[in-house]
């Protein structure tokens, strides 16, 4: 099929997670053009595909926008780091590589919010349609999709397991897959790899659809804006090799430039809030007020320990190691070199009352930071813990009309009295289970935070200087039909013809989990709406709830 110039049925701005996933879904049946667009270039670079080596890409101008939020006044005035991805595969090409769908009442609180059609029973069937699950399919789990999912190197590691059954011992459920039945308890974690590499949207969706004749892929091409004729869209002006281009549109364009840039792009197209838009000298096209608002991320902190035994990855550290660790990836693609070194979890609820889990623990068994660096000299093992169900709401909001100067981003971390107190939670319930017996051969002194950490306002305190992003920005287009909603729940953009916006944006409330998965997901289900075609049928796949959550914080106890 050839593509006429510069006209295509659909445009795509952005190669991410969810760009990548509709180039896919969206040429396999050879019958309509598509133009993706991407700013940054090519994923080949060793640093991202090798999975140990994510701690890189995060933080290289290159492959990732290096942005950061306004002073957040609730940490203490910090400037917090939010990178998101600026090379093929987007974000999960920089990302953690962690696979959580998120938990099922997360998606049917998404349709209690507008959302219809995106409960759980809706969007289990494209979790299942786009894995591939290692060990194999199931009712919750797929083993034909593109995107490969394993557990690394199957917690060989010792400090994994025994973080698990710290767990149990201190009165939590254990479970064998949260990405099915339960998520609640402790268990192994899931992974973006395949035959160990980093299996980034790019790999799994956009290398196998590159040599269809209705798809082109334009990198390093930055687009300026949405062309809009009597509120419709009609294609995109972007800039490529130092000139500026116009593509046309016969369908749609679609928005999948994440968090950040896809309610930029609208706010540069002038579609927002008037006030906003007329500030940035932006003339405003179509009135909508939601673009931009509604801002949600996770927080986490690194909960560290000495190790007592010579078994954690931080004598893997220096030099040597690292490059005998990344010889053998190179030769083998195994090893250490072949995860990303998460490979236990935990999902638990803050306090009674809780329906479902509101705090993650991805567990490590190294005590570094996310640049790679060591925290201290010697053995340890870290918890990244954080409350997941935050209630606090930020913004990105456009400057200027010049689509160079990056957006005003302020997420209000910890605004809401309610995280503050999930953190506390945090804190308290992370220092019981690491004290559990499992961990005794294990567990030397408490580093960070430091035991003197204990009243409630030296927890807030230690909070506000010590934690990180853990760079999870969503539902700043949200999906509803409310006065602040985006987009409706068939992804269209209110009030305009032709366009729509697919990524994390639209999620109505941020799950709790990791957010590649779910963005995915989206993109997967999304791309049937496109298209006309009838959705999957739902699932009937049963959820397994906790009994007495309105009394008890953990299954296994009294009253918490």
């Amino acid at each position: 099929m050839s593509i006429p110039e510069n006209t295509y049925d659909y445009i795509i701005v952005g190669a991410g997670s969810a760009g990548c996933v509709l180039a896919n879904r969206l040429t396999e049946d050879g019958k309509h053009s598509v133009l993706l667009l991407e700013t940054g270039g090519s994923d080949r670079s060793i640093f991202i595909q090798m999975p140990t080596a994510l701690s890189i890409p995060m933080n290289t101008e290159k492959y990732a926008w290096q942005y950061e939020t306004q002073p957040e006044p609730y940490l203490d005035n910090r400037r917090m780091h939010c990178p998101r991805g600026k090379v093929l595969g987007g974000s999960s090409s920089i990302n953690g590589m962690v696979y959580v769908r998120g938990h099922a009442r997360d998606f049917d609180e998404w349709q209690s919010e507008g959302a219809t059609g995106w409960s759980y029973q809706h969007c289990l069937p494209y979790f299942r349609k786009a894995e591939s699950w290692a060990f194999g399919g199931n009712a919750y789990r797929g083993d034909q999709g593109p995107l490969g999912v394993n557990n690394g190197n199957q917690m060989q590691n010792p400090l994994y397991r025994a973080f698990i059954e710290a767990g149990v011992q201190a009165g939590y459920l254990k479970t064998d897959d949260y990405n099915a039945a339960q998520q609640e308890g402790f268990g192994p974690m899931h992974m973006t790899v395949h035959k160990g590499r980093r299996w980034s949207t790019a790999n799994a969706y956009l290398r196998p659809a590159l040599q269809r004749g209705n798809l082109k892929v334009i990198t390093h091409a930055r687009v300026h804006r949405v062309v809009l004729e009597n509120k419709t869209a009609v294609g995109v002006l972007f800039e490529h090799q130092g000139t500026l281009q116009t593509a046309r549109v016969n369908r749609e364009v679609i928005l999948s430039a994440g968090s950040i840039g896809s309610p930029h792009l609208l706010q540069l197209s002038g579609i927002g809030n008037p006030d906003v838009l007329k500030a940035a000298g932006i003339e405003t096209l179509h009135a909508l007020p939601g673009v931009g608002e509604n801002l949600q991320d996770h927080l986490e902190f690194y909960f560290q320990f000495r190790c007592l035994k010579p078994v954690s990855l931080n004598r893997k550290l220096g030099l040597w190691s690292r490059f005998l660790i990344g010889t053998r990836w190179i030769l083998f693609k195994d090893g250490l070199g072949a995860t990303n070194h998460f490979e236990s979890c935990g999902f638990i609820r803050s306090k009674p009352g809780v329906e479902w889990p509101d705090l993650q623990y991805h567990f490590l068994p190294a005590a570094m930071r996310y640049d790679g660096k060591e925290a201290f000299d010697g053995d340890g093992f870290q918890l990244h813990i954080g409350h997941n169900k935050p209630r606090s709401r930020g913004h990105v909001r456009v400057t200027s009309a010049n689509p160079h100067q990056p957006p005003e981003i302020q997420f209000n971390y910890l605004q809401h009295e309610a995280d503050r107190e999930g953190f506390r939670a945090c804190v308290r319930l992370t220092r019981e289970i690491i004290n559990q017996p499992a961990m005794d051969a294990y567990r030397g002194d408490e580093i960070q935070p430091g035991l003197d950490v204990q009243s409630d306002e030296q927890i807030d305190a230690f909070v506000r200087r010590a934690v990180e992003s853990a760079y999870h920005p969503s539902c700043s287009c949200k999906m509803g039909v409310d006065a602040m909603a985006v987009v409706d729940p068939e992804t269209r953009v209110h009030g305009i013809q032709g366009l729509r916006v697919v990524d994390s944006s639209i999620f109505p409330t941020i799950p709790n989990g990791n957010l590649n998965a779910p963005t995915i997901m989206v993109a997967e289900r999304a791309a049937d709406l496109i298209q006309g075609k009838d959705p999957l049928a739902p699932s009937d796949a049963p959820v397994s709830m906790v009994s007495g959550w309105q009394e008890r914080q953990r299954p296994g106890t009294a009253q918490r």
